[in-house]
């Protein structure tokens, strides 16, 4: 058990970030705060571990059997690790800034720990970025989170990416307006989540015919919203597919080129949300790229938001070009160095003398190396 490979071994879903990848994740969480500061919403840092009560409440019930749990040796109470930062976000907005005039906004960005990871993402930790927006019950507020979304994704030059939206209240919704039974609804969702059409048609003359047409309806949102306004839905159900019609159109409006796809029976992982939620997706990426939707507070505020995933992000963003690293001889000048550096040089100072200046400069893969006060590409 003493061996290297051994004490390099690590728990499944956790793993160490190695150069480069720990810069480039710094570097793209760095832009998304820029992006999320400029839009208006303020930074807040919550602590990694906390009363496990806190997290378990509102929005963080759904996420309770993925959470790590500890005693507290001081207080003697049970306390948590988080396994996402939103419901703490949703702690600091009823408590410490409850008095704030709303809607509230809100950003954060830290580390996560989660008992499994999902199938699509096995990673247990992670770190997320997101923002919440606090306070408004209005469309108008969606299609802002949506578009900001958009556009952090824009800052870090992802192409090709997509929005999934998704109504996971609807199918709840249209089975209570009916009239089915507990079980038999719940039933239905998973089954329509798994889009498992022989299933779906054992539920009735009544209820399997929704169903069905809730699973075609799938696809590019306009298409999905005809199909989804050509049903027969009770009173709240079609409310919410209205509602669903005008962030589209507002989105559009907006930002034209932004490709927009519906599943109305998606609702795995947004057991919490209470309206419209979306997933953010790329092109041969796998996982999602983040997530986000409506819930309500404690205290029944509304709020809308959302999470980047920055693992998936890393995996989405395009490559750079090779830094270029510089070797600096034992005896190079601070000044001299600084003012490589203020080039744009990454530089790697030797710390013995060297016989062989280029030899040493490979062994630390630069491409470059300072002799007599120039730069000289290594052959």
């Amino acid at each position: 058990m003493n061996s290297y490979s051994e004490k390099g071994l690590l728990p499944a879903g956790l793993a160490d970030m190695l150069p480069p990848a720990a810069a480039a994740e710094a570097e793209v969480s760095e832009n998304l705060m820029r992006v999320f500061k400029l839009n208006g919403y303020r930074r807040v840092k919550p602590p990694l571990i906390e009363f496990e009560e806190h997290l378990l409440e509102g929005a963080g019930e759904a996420l309770a059997a993925k959470m790590f749990r500890v005693m507290d040796p001081v207080s003697h109470r049970m306390m948590g690790i988080r396994t996402d930062i939103t419901p703490q976000v949703s702690r600091i907005a009823t408590t410490r800034l409850k008095q704030d005039a709303r809607p509230l906004r809100l950003s954060y960005s830290g580390q996560v720990l989660r008992v499994y990871g999902g199938q699509l993402r096995p990673e247990r930790q992670f770190t997320q970025a997101g923002v919440e927006l606090i306070g408004s019950s209005e469309i108008s507020a969606d299609a802002e989170l949506i578009l900001l979304a958009a556009e952090a994704l824009d800052t870090l030059g992802i192409k090709g990416f997509s929005i999934d939206l998704t109504l996971p209240t609807l199918l709840p919704t249209i089975c209570e307006e009916m009239g089915i039974e507990k079980e038999q609804a719940d039933a239905a969702r998973d089954a329509l989540d798994q889009k498992d059409a022989a299933v779906l048609s054992t539920f009735g003359e009544t209820l399997s015919p929704v169903l069905g047409a809730l699973l075609e309806a799938a696809g590019p949102a306009d298409r999905a919203l005809d199909r989804l306004e050509a049903l027969t839905l009770p009173s709240n159900a079609a409310e919410q597919v209205s509602q669903l019609r005008e962030l589209v159109t507002l989105l559009q409006a907006a930002m034209p080129s932004l490709i927009l796809t519906i599943d109305p029976g998606e609702y795995r992982g947004f057991e919490y949300q209470t309206g419209i939620s979306f997933t953010l997706f790329a092109k041969n990426v796998r996982g999602e790229l983040g997530r986000g939707g409506r819930y309500h507070l404690l205290d029944g505020e509304c709020a809308t938001g959302f999470t980047l995933f920055l693992d998936s992000l890393l995996r989405a963003v395009p490559r750079k070009k090779a830094e270029i690293k510089v070797f600096l001889p034992k005896g190079t000048s601070r000044q001299q160095a600084l003012e490589l550096r203020e080039s744009g040089w990454i530089t790697i100072v030797g710390l013995e003398d060297v016989e062989d200046e280029e030899r040493a400069a490979k062994k630390f893969g630069c491409t470059h190396v300072f002799i007599s006060g120039d730069v000289k590409e290594i052959a």
